[in-house]
């Protein structure tokens, strides 16, 4: 699928100009805000000290009302009352509160002890207002003040990076844009490993490579890399170039018996290869951190002393081991080998000290599900050090989002291999046998922690069935029809107008986008906008199926227009928290009618 041009707004080029905040009616937002707190009023009152969190929850059916509550069986029970009667009590009362006089159509209950709020036309009607006048900040937060990091991607430099780590760097970057979203100051930061056992085997391998040795020759080191990225290394390091990444710069003397200049060109090199994929995929860093430097600033043997004053470790069998039982795991672990080396752990626990003194109280990390395992002995470490030393490090920290890796299927087969890495598929092939946007759109549309199948055909389709074409074409369809309008500045159009129960349905999707962020910022849950995203196409392609938009009826054609830009708006706010583009054109695999 072809990268597809950024968009250009109809009203950039004066055709069309978006309403502004001076609508008679208060914005949809600020209605259900008022309701939930008259709810909440009403429940305390029928329920003193017990009354549960007003919420609404989306009915099953949209014919049973725009909200539904079930205070009333959760509540039966602790009140001893039969859940129906309850609920007509809370009808009762509800029906006095002023919010639900000036919002509310109806309030019906149903089954045993549901009631379902159906909302006035004029409630739905506002969100319209309220979208285009905030425009890309709709759904955004004021600043929180809170500074947040997100610790994604960090891929040792051994090799291309892979379509496990492009899950991991559009999983933590849009978790980084959904917290911004919140008003939170977030922090990207990268960690790796420059040094230990697998740069030493990088080192081999391209110094093998050097030699004239390739994969399978005699001579070639077992344990080498063996993709021809190698080559490509040596290639360069024989030549003397000088390769520049990010955060380091290194120029080969092209010597073969250089050893240690070949490791750092080569992890310079591949630092290189990194940031050009990441660049590609539209994911950037405030700061990459070494796992060497927590070593050479002595921070990990810092921190192993600090555990052994606090009394959480012990010594046996010739190792030396945290109490990490203390804090919930299931068996102790070890901190410090026979041999004198640190296990894997131990400097992930300084880092994470080092995180928390840089003054980032929140921290994410984006990591794969085979390091479940880290997570109680990090915490257990960082929860030894705060009580010995009144460090105030919350219980639960860090957070972490674990992903599960994913099988590439292209063709009805599955693709395991990849000539440039050798044994694995990479993110540039995924970006260059589809798109950035399709790459980054499926990477994030299942839950992090679900099997995903990447399907290469599935996301070349030009139809409803490809869930990225199906949100970019509603965005793409809403440009054509603004293109195509003529008519008097929409600015004030009579928002009573939107009447049609597909535009009833639109509007309250609309209303749902800021909820939505914030409950996907706080589950750390980048997946619920690609369903929301989905769910609000799907409403506009509903509508733009049942109605006509540039109709002879001006009052109308000018409230349809702006309930169009109020939907390109939420569509490019949608896409962006995932990185991914809003095109103004598309091309269909089968060609249809355009509204007229």
């Amino acid at each position: 699928m072809r990268q597809l041009p950024q968009l250009a707004y109809p009203e950039q080029a004066g055709q069309v100009r978006a309403i502004r905040p001076h609508l008679r009616i208060p914005p949809m937002i600020q209605a259900k805000q008022e309701l939930l707190q008259a709810l909440q009023t009403t429940l305390d009152a029928l329920a003193p000290g017990a009354a549960p969190a007003a919420a609404f929850e989306s009915p099953k059916q949209a014919a049973h009302g725009d909200f539904a509550i079930t205070a009333a069986m959760s509540l039966a029970r602790a009140l001893k009352q039969n859940p129906r009667e309850l609920a007509a009590q809370l009808v009762a009362a509800l029906q006095a509160q002023p919010a639900v006089q000036r919002w509310v159509q109806a309030l019906e209950i149903a089954g045993p002890g549901f009631v379902n709020l159906r909302l006035s036309a004029a409630a739905k009607q506002a969100v319209v207002g309220e979208v285009l006048a905030a425009g890309p900040a709709f759904g955004s937060q004021p600043s929180s003040g809170k500074q947040v990091m997100v610790e994604f991607v960090s891929a040792n430099p051994t090799g291309p990076l892979h379509v496990g780590h492009g899950r991991n760097a559009a999983l933590g970057d849009s978790i980084g844009k959904l917290l911004q979203t919140q008003g939170h100051a977030v922090h990207r930061e990268f960690y790796y490993n420059d040094a230990g056992v697998q740069i030493h085997t990088l080192g081999v391998s391209t110094q093998a490579r050097l030699k004239g040795l390739k994969p399978g020759d005699d001579g070639w080191p077992e344990a080498a890399y063996n993709g021809d990225y190698i080559a490509d290394i040596a290639a360069d390091f024989a030549a003397k170039k000088t390769v520049t990444a990010d955060d380091r710069s290194f120029t080969a003397s092209g010597e073969v018996d250089d050893f240690t200049g070949i490791q750092q060109f080569a992890v310079a090199y591949l630092r290189h290869e990194q940031d050009l994929d990441l660049q590609a995929f539209g994911v950037h860093f405030d700061h990459y951190y070494l796992e060497s430097s927590l070593y050479s600033d002595g921070r990990v043997e810092d921190t192993v002393q600090r555990l052994v004053a606090a009394g959480k470790t012990y010594e046996e069998g010739g190792a030396l081991w945290l109490r990490t039982t203390d804090y919930g795991d299931d068996k102790d672990r070890v901190m410090r080998k026979q041999d004198g080396t640190y296990t894997y752990f131990v400097p992930d626990v300084a880092y994470h000290l080092a995180k928390f003194q840089r003054g980032f109280t929140q921290v994410i990390n984006v990591q794969g599900t085979d390091h479940h395992g880290t997570v109680a002995r990090v915490r257990a470490g960082l929860q030894a050090l705060s009580e010995k030393f009144n460090l105030g490090i919350p219980a639960g920290y860090p957070d972490y989002a674990l992903y599960k890796m994913i099988t590439v299927m292209k063709g009805g087969q599955e693709v395991k291999i990849s000539k440039r890495a050798g044994s694995y598929v990479t993110l540039r092939d995924l970006i260059e046998w589809t798109s950035r946007d399709a790459v980054r759109f499926f990477l994030i549309s299942r839950k992090a922690d679900t099997e995903f199948t990447f399907d290469i055909d599935l996301a070349l389709k030009a139809n409803d069935e490809n869930p990225v074409f199906y949100v970019q074409y509603a965005h793409a369809r809403i440009c054509s029809v603004l293109a195509a309008y003529t008519g008097a500045d929409i600015t004030g159009a009579d928002l009573s107008l939107l009447t049609a129960p597909t535009e009833a349905a639109l509007m309250l999707k609309l209303a749902d986008y800021p909820t939505m962020l914030s409950r996907a910022a706080a589950e750390l849950a980048p997946h619920e906008v690609a369903f929301y995203l989905r769910d609000l196409a799907g409403a506009f392609h509903s509508w733009y199926g049942a109605e006509r938009f540039l109709v002879d009826d001006v009052e109308l054609a000018r409230a349809r227009m702006a309930l169009l830009s109020a939907t390109r708006q939420v569509l490019r706010n949608g896409l962006a928290v995932l990185g991914v583009g809003a095109p103004d054109r598309m091309a269909r695999e089968q060609p249809e009618t355009e509204v007229a």
